[in-house]
């Protein structure tokens, strides 16, 4: 796969709202499905799919221990490109309201 590719893979994993709330959970650590559930309202499928998403694009894994699966973020520089993104809106918002 071209590097153009993993890139576009990787923006659209994390152009969902839903997507962007697990890893915000998962920037604390590895998590379950049960404590990834707990207080985002959408059904085990719902998260499943986006947990999919998330894993194909790279971003995430997981490992099991007993009958439990745990996600992770795969490399905390994903958190990097959150946080610079939340402050390029930011600022560019503060721009907006400026002119």
């Amino acid at each position: 796969m071209e590097l153009l590719q993993i890139q576009v893979k990787f923006f659209k994993a994390l152009a969902h709202p839903i997507r962007l709330k697990i890893l915000e959970k998962l920037a604390k650590g590895p998590l379950c499905v049960c404590e990834l559930n707990e207080d985002i309202e959408f059904s085990q499928g719902n998260l499943s799919q986006h947990l999919k998403i998330l894993k194909d694009a790279y971003i995430i894994d997981n490992r099991k221990e007993g009958l439990k699966v745990f996600y992770f973020i795969r490399d905390e520089k994903v958190l990097a490109v959150m946080g610079e993104s939340k402050d390029i809106i930011k600022s560019f918002y503060e721009n907006i309201s400026k002119a």
